[in-house]
């Protein structure tokens, strides 16, 4: 948001500098981001003051040149050479003296220097019109008719003084200073200097009118107020020189005097208005009304839009929309050169229906920004009555209709208790009661009730005005009065501390994460954040149900409209970005949410997700490039659940609607892991178009259960034995069983089961496969002997028989 400070001082006036201001309105929370320097003229005519021709005499080697002396105010005349015509003594001049640069109507700018003509030294320029960029002419140099002394700025003397323009960031919650009033009424708080509002006391309206536009609201909760103003004789054209002046500093172009003065006094006052070409407003009368559900309106810029029928409208009499209220107008009623009679709109909506409609449309406007953040609905007739005005004044309009003014509830104060020593408490050092009560005045804010508590503290009630729409419990008003007594006047204890301690969760999850971070970074993964929003077309194929989607209901883009029920798509869109970009090998993973819709109830839950696509290693000549396997996304899984302290899970076939095959991995019963390759559907959805391995952990159950206690063990004296089968069983036998039915078997000895070669053939039988499986026995109190090894594996081999219904392939 700019503010010219110019502009600034006609509502408060201040001699204090620019980088004054721009620090007192920085420390009370309107961050200014920079200020910018204006000039009339470039150059601002600095170096260039009035003088006098004291004497003139030709020129002793030229004709054409003229000899003079002439006072700039100095103790001695300067000498200058002039070759303008009508040079003369007596006349008062603009100089430009030595040192200053010119900026002509033509040309490229030049640096005044002393210098010789023709011989005779020159200490300046007497100046033409077109030399100071003041106009075109050069007929000759330019005659004054002042009684200001010698030596005064030519700036001073043309009004060409400079401004500075302060670009502020305006965070959401301050409405009430969108403007420069609402800037003026912040610094008469912090300098405790009176503003005042523009005078509207000229305003007159006739007691009747033989016409006027009608007003009916059909929706009073969305446009509590709504006020207008009919003038004639309106003769739209430029705006004059000071109003194209004020627009252009805060960076807005002129289109013509009835539109400028709308944004004029938008920016002065914070208050949106709208101008109607009354002639178009059919019926004489102006309806504010929902709009119909699918109809169409093309707005000023030409688009034709399809509005809903949560859309707040300002219609004509037959329902006819002409603007979408508080946020754009419509391009048949908006005004042109044309236009002689006037609507003036000036009204306050519910910034929840402007902001939905702006949101809808994709419509953002100086008009919505403020609507949707909040107006003051005291400020819609005064803003009107300054617009009237203006009109009269640049556009020669003339009022012809009482003021409209559709009311109904009149909207009043906020009532907010404050108790002084609360105060205290959150600022973290007292302020005295009086300088409490001079803020709060300078903020408008009236004490309406003063009493005491039971424990004798003194409490207020307050009275908050409605511009301040930020301001609705007491901890809003200590931050008001913390505001402007200033953060920096806070003193630092010697020993910052809290008035409690929190309690810190143990074991702590985001130390959990940082090291399962740096665990998968280890292994040359690379860690993703994605946006928690996506697109509810992802999921039109039945995945995921749409009553357990959570919809936005303003979103920006049509691409981002409900939360995501999965971190899976968000990946792939990475995937997408970074394959079509020729970077094929990834190894990502993610720590994200997912949002469901069940029951009525919005569930919010933690995911780990790991990505694996393209080839598992670069290729060098070292080794073979291989396209990275389901057993590499395993293993990354498995050492994740091992860092948790669940080194053995149990697994199953997977159960997921993305994944074409996998395993779903169970920690004490409970599913924490699913993984496996991404199904060709979804992948087509998304436009990835080379296998991804993917995996899904349950990161909330799996922080909540975490084992963080270290169990060490005497290393074995005694070696480990290893022995081998290899077992032919059904296709539907998982090695998974087979390790379940080892281990119930032998609980004492086998330490490790590991299958190293999977074969299936035509001589085995097509619903037949064979396992190779190795088994590690060990005993950490003796040796094992001959005996007790191949005790072990009978017993193995009856159980796998028995229970797998295996043949031990010899």
């Amino acid at each position: 948001m700019k503010i010219s400070l110019d502009w600034l001082r006609t509502l408060i006036p201040t001699d204090k500098p620019a980088e004054e201001i721009g620090q007192l309105l920085t420390g009370s929370g309107l961050e200014v981001e920079g200020i910018e320097e204006l000039e009339s003229i470039p150059g601002g005519l600095r170096g260039v003051v009035l003088g006098t021709v004291l004497t003139c005499e030709k020129h002793p080697d030229a004709d054409k040149l003229s000899l003079t002396t002439v006072d700039v105010g100095d103790a001695t005349p300067r000498q200058i050479v002039c070759g303008a015509a009508n040079v003369r003594a007596g006349l008062r001049v603009v100089v430009a003296l030595e040192g200053a640069t010119l900026y002509p109507a033509q040309g490229e700018p030049f640096k005044i220097k002393k210098s010789k003509i023709r011989g005779a030294a020159s200490e300046g320029m007497i100046c033409a019109e077109d030399e100071i960029g003041l106009g075109t002419s050069h007929a000759g140099i330019m005659e004054l008719e002042t009684e200001l002394p010698n030596g005064t700025p030519a700036a001073d003397y043309f009004g060409l003084g400079s401004d500075s323009v302060f670009e502020i960031g305006l965070t959401p919650n301050r409405a009430d200073a969108a403007s420069h009033y609402g800037v003026a009424r912040e610094l008469r708080a912090l300098l405790r200097q009176p503003c005042h509002l523009p005078d509207v006391s000229q305003f007159h309206t006739p007691s009747e009118a033989a016409h006027n536009i009608g007003v009916l609201v059909e929706d009073a909760a969305a446009a509590p107020r709504y006020a207008g103003l009919l003038l004639e004789n309106v003769q739209v054209g430029p705006s004059p020189e000071w109003l194209q002046r004020r627009l252009r500093s805060i960076g807005l172009s002129p289109i013509n005097n009835v539109v400028d003065v709308t944004n004029f006094v938008l920016h002065e006052l914070g208050q949106p208005l709208h101008a109607f070409d009354a002639d178009q407003i059919m019926g004489g009368q102006i309806r504010v009304k929902r709009a119909a559900e699918g109809e169409k309106f093309v707005t000023l810029d030409g688009a034709e839009r399809t509005l809903k029928g949560e859309d707040l409208v300002i219609a004509d009499a037959n329902g006819t929309p002409m603007a979408l209220a508080g946020v754009f107008g419509g391009k048949t009623s908006g005004v042109s050169e044309a236009t002689t009679r006037v609507f003036l709109e000036s009204a306050y909506f519910n910034p929840a229906v402007v902001r939905k409609t702006s949101q809808t449309h994709q419509l953002k406007t100086d008009a919505s920004f403020r609507f949707e953040r909040g107006t003051d609905p005291h400020m819609v007739l005064v803003a009107l009555k300054r617009a009237a005005l203006l009109l009269q004044e640049v556009a020669g309009a003339t009022i012809v209709a009482p003021v409209v003014d559709a009311y109904p509830t009149h909207i009043g104060h906020a009532t907010v208790r404050l108790r002084l020593p609360r105060v205290e408490k959150l600022v973290g050092q007292y302020i005295a009661p009086e300088r409490i009560r001079q803020i709060l005045t300078d903020l408008d804010i009236l004490i309406a009730e003063e009493s005491q508590d039971e424990a004798g503290h003194t409490e207020w009630i307050l009275s908050v005005p409605p511009h301040k729409v930020d301001v609705t419990r007491e901890a809003d008003v200590i931050e008001e009065i913390l505001r402007i007594y200033g953060y920096n006047h806070v003193a630092l204890r010697p020993h910052n501390a809290a008035s409690f301690l929190a309690k810190f969760p143990n074991p702590d999850p985001e130390i959990i994460r940082q090291n399962t971070a740096r665990l998968l970074s280890g292994q040359g993964f690379s860690e993703i954040i994605t946006n928690s929003l996506t697109n509810s077309a992802y999921f039109e194929k039945g995945e995921e149900r749409d009553e357990t989607l959570v919809h936005i209901l303003n979103y920006n883009s049509a691409e981002l409209n409900v939360m995501r029920p999965t971190v899976l798509h968000s990946g792939l869109e990475v995937i997408r970005h970074n394959v079509n970009r020729r970077q094929r090998d990834l190894k990502l993973y993610e720590f994200g949410k997912t949002y469901h819709l069940v029951g009525g109830q919005y569930q919010e839950k933690n995911k780990l997700v790991i990505y694996l696509t393209g080839n598992a290693a670069a290729e060098s000549w070292q080794q073979k490039s291989e396209k990275a396997t389901f057993h590499q996304l395993a293993s990354a899984v498995q050492q994740v659940l091992a860092s948790l302290g669940f080194s053995a899970p149990t697994s199953q076939a997977v159960q997921h609607p993305y994944l074409a095959g996998g395993l779903t991995l169970l920690a004490q019963n409970q599913p924490v892991a699913h993984l496996g390759a991404v199904s060709g559907p979804v992948l087509k959805r998304l436009d990835v178009n080379q296998p991804v391995w993917y995996a899904e952990l349950d990161w909330d159950w799996l922080t909540k259960k975490y084992k963080n206690s270290l169990v060490a063990r005497e290393l074995p004296k005694f070696p480990e034995v290893r022995r081998d089968l290899s077992l032919v069983v059904d296709k539907t036998v998982t090695f998974d069983q087979l390790q379940q039915i080892a281990r119930r078997t032998e609980k004492k000895l086998l330490q490790q089961v590991n299958v190293f070669d999977i074969y299936e053939g035509e001589n085995l039988g097509t619903d037949k496969k064979s396992y190779s499986v190795s088994f590690f026995l060990q005993d950490p109190t003796q040796t094992l002997t001959d005996q007790a090894i191949d005790g072990v594996m009978q017993r193995l081999i009856q159980q796998f028989e028995k229970q797998a219904g295996a043949l031990i392939r010899k």
